[in-house]
This record gives C-alpha cells, structure tokens and sequence, in this order.
C-alpha cells in the first residue's frame, strides 16, 4: 500500500463558503481557498480510507479521539446568515481507527482518552463540505493539546505516521493567519507584516535541515505574535509536520486574503 501525504490546510472564517460575503468584503474573498479545497481530492486522484483530522477548535489536556460512528456538527460560530446553522455533512466516523490511534499515542507516551457525544467542529465540516462534498469518506477528529507546545504536537503528528501506510491520510485544519482583532478591518492593502511572517513560514516547511527545530521556534519568526496572537491555529501545522518528519514540504495553497498572506502545505510526494 502506498504512503499517503499529509496536509496542513486552511478552513477560512466560520462557514465563509457556504454564505455571501458581508457589505464592504470583496465578493470573492474565499473563492482560491474554496477552489484549492475542492481541488485536493483531484490532486490526491484516489481516496484514503480514512481521514485523520486535526482541527485548531478542539483542544484538550489529553489527545481526546472522537469515537463516534455517526457524529454530529457543532456550529462553533456566532452571527452569521440562519442558514449556516442548518448547513449538513453526514460524515461518517471510523471507530476501529479511533482505537488503534489510541494505541499508538500511548507507544509516543501519551495519554489518550475518548470522546463520542461532542460535535464535530467547523474546523472540519466546513472545509471538507468542498473536499468531499458526498461525506463518503470516514473522518476521525483527533483533540489538539491544551499548552500549546509546539515539541509536543510534533510529537503528536510522530505518533500517527504509521497510519499514513495503511491508507490514513492526515490534515491539520487552521489558518496560517489568524489575527481576528485585524482580519476584518481596514486597510485592505496587504500587509507586510504577514507576507513576511508567511515567507518564514514557507522557508521553515520547505527546509530539508532542522524543519521541526525552526517549527517549534516559530515565535521568533518576524511578526509572529501580530499574526498568531494564540496558537490554536498554527499548531495544526505542526502535527502535519511531524507525520512526516523526512520527507519534503510543498506550499500548495498561497492567496493574499483581506490583505493577509496565507498559505497551505503538504508534506509528502503524492503517488498513483
């Protein structure tokens, strides 16, 4: 069987590609992101048979597995249209799977514990409504961790990497710019700060030497903080990152959003 990629993606602003832009937003803002999404499974040209997901809107003090056959969606965002909360994916889960992740985040030293009632975020829903629109893959939704350690997400992302060899393809599901307080606000001129903060970024994942040291140093990185003033949304990537500790990076998403670099990566050659 072959080794499957890993990706660290971008799921854009609430529920952003299912509604119309707000007044004073260019109408189309999330069109590349939606179009990149949409254009993974093609990429991929087959399907995994299950999809471990990693979302910045779920943290826990341990790596909590949602273990649910069928889950629901928790509509984690507040103030948009009536209709984003009726929005559906009926997703199905992969409980042997949630098992034997289990088993190997306790061989990585961790704790690992089981969730079955809480929804499924829009971390994940959201993105992969466009990825795999049908919901006919199994997805799993694996906890981030509570500390916000980068070392111990790589080591999160070290523990799955068997998995890629048994058909498992692994997406961390954030934002490599994630400033809400200026997301939104004017001006929309694209700011410097985040293009070279996004140039780090890239050059760190692209890197074939000390890739994990540059990741788990990211907050020296120029304008770190102004474009993560918390982590939860960057940390995703490192989980990606640390699923495939040598093999190589590739920017595969890159948009200027609102004035505000973004990127997307895979790390990891794509067979056939």
């Amino acid at each position: 069987m072959k080794r499957w990629p890993t990706y660290y993606i971008p799921h854009g602003g609430g529920p952003c590609f299912f509604m119309d832009t707000p007044p004073g937003i260019p109408t189309n803002t999330w069109e590349s992101m939606a179009d990149f999404l949409r254009n993974i499974d093609t990429e991929l040209g087959e399907r995994p048979s299950a999809v471990i997901v990693i979302s910045a809107h779920w943290q826990r003090t341990n790596p909590t597995i949602h273990i649910g056959a069928k889950p629901e969606l928790l509509y984690d965002y507040y103030g948009f249209p009536p209709h984003t909360y009726e929005l559906t994916y009926p997703m199905s889960g992969a409980p042997e799977l949630a098992t034997e992740i289990a088993d190997l985040l306790k061989g990585e030293g961790f704790t690992p514990e089981f969730e079955e009632k809480r929804g499924i975020d829009h971390g994940i829903f959201i993105p992969f409504k466009l990825i795999y629109p049908d919901a006919d893959v199994p997805i799993v939704q694996l906890s981030m961790l509570r500390g916000d350690s980068p070392e111990d997400h790589i080591r999160l992302g070290r523990a799955l990497e068997p998995l890629r060899d048994k058909g498992v393809l692994i997406i961390g599901s954030g934002l490599s710019f994630h400033n809400l307080r200026t997301f939104f606000h004017q001006p929309r001129a694209t700011d410097p700060g985040s293009v070279q903060f996004d140039d780090w970024l890239t050059e760190s994942v692209l890197t074939s030497d000390h890739r994990e040291e540059r990741l788990s140093t990211w907050e020296t990185a120029p304008f770190a903080r102004a474009c993560h003033p918390t982590e939860e949304h960057l940390l995703p990537l490192m989980v990606a990152a640390g699923a495939a500790p040598e093999e190589a990076g590739v920017q595969v998403f890159s948009d200027i959003v609102l004035g505000k670099a973004v990127s997307g990566y895979r790390f990891g050659e794509i067979t056939h």
